[in-house]
């Protein structure tokens, strides 16, 4: 731990000197044994209540536990036994405390199934919203603190799309207090994102789930992530209000009539065109987002309730670019060896504005039939409308740069060709569902069943209009071209049933849940068919293991449906009505561990994943282009390790590796001599690291410090070559490039200042945060771009940015 301290304050010191203290430490000692006969018990966990910190007795059922002086929770735990808490004054030297535990072990006749999902198992990962404010990011959105989870894949700092266990951006699914929610459909590069839809503000639990999700949860093949916005009840007003160089933010929570009617509002604006214009591409950055959100229950009775959930977002990306210029290539000490580096300079004229307008509103009506019986129904419409429009020119010149002199002079640097660069567009998508859902649950004895089903309409409109040109002195390439509109109706339905029964007399000692779901889509007439099944075993306090097998389906989205139009085709013709759903056979084995003495949780995961019907799809920065068929099988398998716990008691910090590998092969029916035999994926991020590490300042807890740091191994791409009539086509290794390595620390300190402790509802603190994103200005690469001769120009991401935050929290 003193390694990480340092690393960290160290990292810190570049935001501001800050004075440490010694602290004041004591010791409790006991005895835990079981109160029917005093027998000393061993193996019992004891933990400071609502942390990871904490110890386990002995053999002689003894245990020892430092903690700073101060009064404290200790929860003593152990299988067999019910648990029990108890307060102790800590002071400085030797304080006892010897506690006895009642036995639980109970009959099976009298055993009830309370909830078939462990959330804090492996596989099934929480995410602490408090933690969301804290990782030192650009923006504070759960989506961005998704990729310090395991299985996340991590490349690109500037979007809030995400990638878990090889799979694409679109294979996750959403939900937020129940309502599922959607991702943009076609931006094509970070910046025109805007907020991500959760507001860490308002949230009060995220849940994720990296796979072996239950049926409860729909069809995609990755993950689905679970979102719950604050329910007040009996609160009085209370929230927060923060502004940063970066964006700003307000919510409110509170309830009224007696409690009964509970609500959260909250409001965001950001405005980052700082952030953006640090990239290679200079220029007139003007993006502005505004997002609106609220949830609000009424309890009607004790037994019937109402939920509504509504949500209204805007984004608007404006840039006039002037000028790019990126150095690349490589720099050679060896003089035998020459330096083969480069500079692509690029003068701009024209304009792009880009616009992701979102509505949401969702209504629940929750109804308690009985204590074991509940219904709820609900009704969501869903709207997006997303606008692509731009009219560029540029004017590239690829220069050969001497490494010792100043390439801005004319004597370092040496014209080596010349191009000129023709981007135009004017899209429109406009997306439109209307979802109506039913959900039953029964706890029946031993037994919890739960049944659901849902129907939704769907409405998207498109309109097409781009050309992407490159003109030399020798010839004109048009790279692409197209001109149509379509309009797609459709509908889908489904419905699920699950039971989860606790098998052995000790209660949730192991739990074994099956279920199974099936779906329709009306566009190729498609029924699928989804069982599951999964298992959890808690073998003792320490020690839980589960496993899982599943059948998922993936019903095509409108993009996947259309694929990319070819230059002579028409939308409508690049439909694909014979269509199938991908189908992805999961197996899942996981394992916890608690090393109390540590006070870590060593978690691992590891999983296989037969892919059947693939439709493929190659990456252009963060916008996915699909081939519209069901052109592959593959496989995916990999393991996740995390360990993580309070290095200093009251702060969560976590490490993550994750080991994937992903593989395709294409139908024969659809090979080429570029499409022979296994090819890598494209989310096939082999390593991946990632960790969250906090602490204070020593002495004054005032100060947190906070890092993030973040690898992952290069993604696949494909390189571009020319083709015959002065075309580009993909040349015969598909996914045969790597991207360099992805490597990136954030840092941050926060010092706190509690204003009044007579606030509304709460006491009235000030948080004052510095942060250094990028600390070490590492160059990142997510994509590129091709010379005349086919030299790969990189597009780099954000160097090093400093962020400043003023937080109020009441």
């Amino acid at each position: 731990m003193r390694f990480f301290r340092v690393l960290l304050i160290g990292a810190c010191c570049l935001l501001g000197s800050m004075t440490a203290q010694a602290q004041t430490w004591g010791t409790v000692t006991g005895t835990v044994t079981d109160s029917t006969d005093g027998t000393p018990l061993s193996g019992v966990t004891i933990l400071v209540r609502g942390t990871d910190y904490g110890t386990a007795t002995a053999a002689n059922g003894r245990y020892s536990l430092q903690l700073p002086t101060g009064k404290y929770l200790l929860r003593f735990s152990a299988v067999g036994f019910s648990s029990r808490t108890d307060s102790v004054t800590v002071t400085e030297g030797t304080n006892r405390l010897d506690v006895a535990l009642s036995s639980t072990v109970l009959e099976m006749e009298g055993v009830t199934v309370t909830g078939a999902e462990v959330p804090d198992r492996p596989g099934v990962y929480k995410v602490d919203p408090k933690n969301v404010q804290d990782i030192p990011t650009p923006f504070k959105d759960g989506f961005r603190a998704l990729k310090t989870m395991p299985g996340v894949a991590t490349n690109n700092e500037l979007t809030r799309q995400y990638s878990v266990h090889g799979g694409g951006y679109n294979e996750n699914l959403v939900f937020i207090n129940g309502f599922e929610v959607f991702m943009p459909f076609r931006v094509r590069q970070g910046e025109q994102e805007g907020l991500g839809m959760i507001n860490p503000a308002l949230t009060s639990d995220i849940t994720f789930y990296t796979g072996g999700f239950p049926v409860r949860y729909g069809g995609k093949l990755s993950s689905a992530l679970r979102v719950e916005y604050a329910q007040p009840k009996n609160q009085p007003l209370s929230g927060s209000a923060s502004v940063s160089t970066l964006d700003a933010n307000v919510h409110a929570q509170s309830s009224a009539l007696d409690g009964d009617l509970g609500w959260t509002l909250g409001v965001r604006h950001a405005r980052p065109g700082r952030f953006f214009g640090t990239q290679d591409l200079k220029g007139d950055y003007s993006p502005r987002s505004t997002d609106v959100q609220s949830f609000v229950t009424y309890r009607m009775s004790d037994r019937v309730s109402i939920e509504a959930l509504g949500i209204w977002s805007d984004h608007t990306f404006k840039l006039d670019p002037k000028q790019q210029k990126t150095y690349f290539g490589v720099i050679s000490l060896d003089p035998e060896r020459p330096s083969d580096f480069k500079a692509f300079w690029q003068d701009l004229n024209g304009a792009r504005q880009d616009g992701l307008t979102t509505t949401f509103g969702g209504v629940r009506l929750n109804t308690d039939l009985s204590d074991r019986v509940q219904i709820e129904h609900d009704l969501a419409y869903f709207e997006t409308q997303e606008t692509e429009s731009f009219d560029i020119t540029g004017q590239a010149k690829v220069f050969k740069v001497d490494p010792g002199s100043d390439p801005d002079s004319r004597e370092g640097r040496e014209l080596s060709e010349r191009s000129t660069h023709i981007n135009q567009a004017d899209n429109v998508v406009n997306v439109r569902r209307l979802t109506g859902r039913g959900r039953y649950t029964w706890i029946l004895g031993r037994h919890e069943l739960e049944g659901g089903w849902h129907a939704r309409s769907l409405h998207f409109r498109d309109r097409l209009d781009e050309k992407n040109v490159i003109k030399t002195p020798e010839r004109r390439i048009t790279v692409h071209s197209i001109q149509d509109s379509a309009t797609f109706n459709e509908m889908q339905a489904g419905l699920y049933l699950q039971d989860a029964v606790d098998v052995l007399p000790t209660k949730d000692r192991l739990v074994v849940t099956g279920g199974v779901r099936a779906d329709y889509f009306s566009f190729n007439g498609e029924w699928t068919v989804s069982p599951r099944l999964s298992a959890r075993f808690t073998a003792n306090d320490r020690l839980t293991l589960t496993g899982s097998w599943g059948i998922y389906h993936q019903k095509p989205t409108y993009r996947e449906l259309r694929g990319k139009p070819k230059d002579e085709e028409s939308i409508d013709e690049a439909l694909n009505r014979d269509i199938n759903s991908q189908q992805s056979i999961q197996y899942v084995l996981g394992g916890e561990y608690f090393f109390p003495q540590q006070r870590l949780s060593l978690r691992a995961q590891a999983y296989y994943k037969d892919l059947n019907d693939i439709i493929s799809y190659s990456i252009d920065d963060v916008r996915v282009e699909y081939s519209g068929r069901n052109d592959a099988n593959g496989y995916t398998y990999g393991f996740d390790l995390q360990l993580r716990g309070e290095l200093v008691p009251g702060l969560d910090s976590w490490f993550n590796y994750s080991f994937l590998v992903s593989r395709a092969r294409f139908k024969e029916q659809y090979q080429d001599e570029y499409t022979k035999g296994l090819i890598p994926r494209p989310a096939d991020q082999r390593h991946t690291f990632s960790a969250f590490l906090q602490d204070y300042v020593p002495g004054d807890k005032s100060w947190k410090l906070h890092m993030r740091l973040l690898y992952g191994s290069g993604l696949p791409y494909t390189p571009l070559e020319p083709g015959s009539d002065g075309r580009i086509r993909v040349p015969g290794d598909r996914m045969s490039g790597r991207l360099p390595p992805y490597r990136r620390v954030d840092v941050g300190a926060t010092k706190r200042i509690e204003i009044t402790e007579d606030g509304i509802g709460a006491p009235v603190n000030l948080e004052l945060t510095v942060e250094v994103l990028n600390l070490f200005d590492m160059d990142n690469t997510v994509d590129y771009s091709w010379t005349k001769d086919w030299s790969r120009v990189p597009k780099r991401l954000t160097p090093r940015t400093l962020n400043a935050r003023l937080r109020l929290t009441f």
